[in-house]
């Protein structure tokens, strides 16, 4: 999960307190979960949010409750809490090890089935991976915000949001791509005609100053690969890449005519329009204040 190696299987029920212990000892924030895969109930004093919701549940942060209380915000690596009477209760009660991959500097990209599986192969870097009941977790160094669904089969687990802990996985972290955030974006709906495609002018000289020329190839290949890849969902797939490319390169000049000329064959081989092309890339363009 972290750069250090965890050592062992998923654990069965006596086990799921070392666990934690374990999962504490390497800085991942964990939790028990119940029956049917679920957190335990806030307690009498927080039961029906009367205690208004701490941490409200709207912004990252422990639970300042003394029970296992709101979810993911019970998150803990404290070693004292995991092992306190009202814990070891839970632990007894409990089915699975949970932890809160926002709190460890974690994303774990859900994909739930063998389709999702494809698609990740295609069009997402290689990270560690951990198999799960039905699919793969696969685990980026870094953080967002989480969301379901943001394809077929596949969720993002990262703040506010808890993972169950399947074991260490296989592989090696690598950090969070721009393609992974790039799926968590709604493209903005059109509310005027967009202009026609301008030519993104060179700055500092025409060279990207943080990468070399090899690093924006290699980035515009996965971007053709990825729009070629899509099955479904490719009107948002188009803008969700042309988002991750400009957000990498869109300030520094180093895009020509030509490197977006290849984005928008890929799209428009995928029964994209050139309207559509034009206007996804605009849009990106604007949500970032280019």
């Amino acid at each position: 999960m972290t750069q250090a190696t965890l050592q062992g299987r998923a654990p069965s029920a006596p086990g799921l307190m070392g666990t934690a212990l374990m999962l504490a000892a390497h800085g991942i924030p964990s939790l028990p979960l119940r029956a049917g895969k679920v957190p335990f109930g806030n307690c009498p004093d927080c039961a029906g949010n009367a205690c208004g919701g701490r941490p409200n549940m709207k912004s990252p942060g422990p639970c300042q409750c003394p029970g296992i209380c709101h979810a993911w915000a019970a998150a803990t690596t404290d070693p004292a809490v995991l092992a306190s009477p009202a814990w070891t209760a839970a632990w007894r009660r409990a089915v699975a090890v949970a932890y809160h991959p926002g709190g460890a500097g974690l994303t774990v990209v859900d994909l739930d089935n063998a389709d999702a599986i494809a698609w990740a192969r295609t069009a997402l870097p290689a990270t560690r991976t951990v198999q799960t009941t039905r699919g793969e977790h696969w685990i980026y160094r870094g953080t967002m915000t989480s969301h379901n669904a943001v394809r077929p089969g596949v969720d993002i687990k990262s703040t506010m949001s808890y993972a169950r802990y399947l074991g260490p996985g296989t592989g090696t972290l690598t950090d969070l791509p721009d393609a992974v955030r790039a799926l968590a974006v709604k493209e903005p709906p059109t509310t005027r005609p967009a202009p026609r495609f301008v030519s993104m002018p060179a700055r500092s000289g025409g060279q990207c100053p943080h990468r070399t020329p090899v690093f924006l190839e290699r980035g515009i290949v996965m971007a053709e690969q990825r729009i070629t890849a899509a099955r479904s969902a490719i009107h948002a797939t188009v803008y969700g890449v042309f988002l991750a490319v400009l957000s990498r390169h869109g300030r520094c000049g180093c895009l020509t005519d030509a490197h977006v000329a290849r984005l928008f064959t890929a799209a428009q081989a995928k029964g994209e329009t050139a309207r559509h092309c034009t206007e996804a890339w605009n849009n990106a363009r604007t949500t970032l204040g280019l």
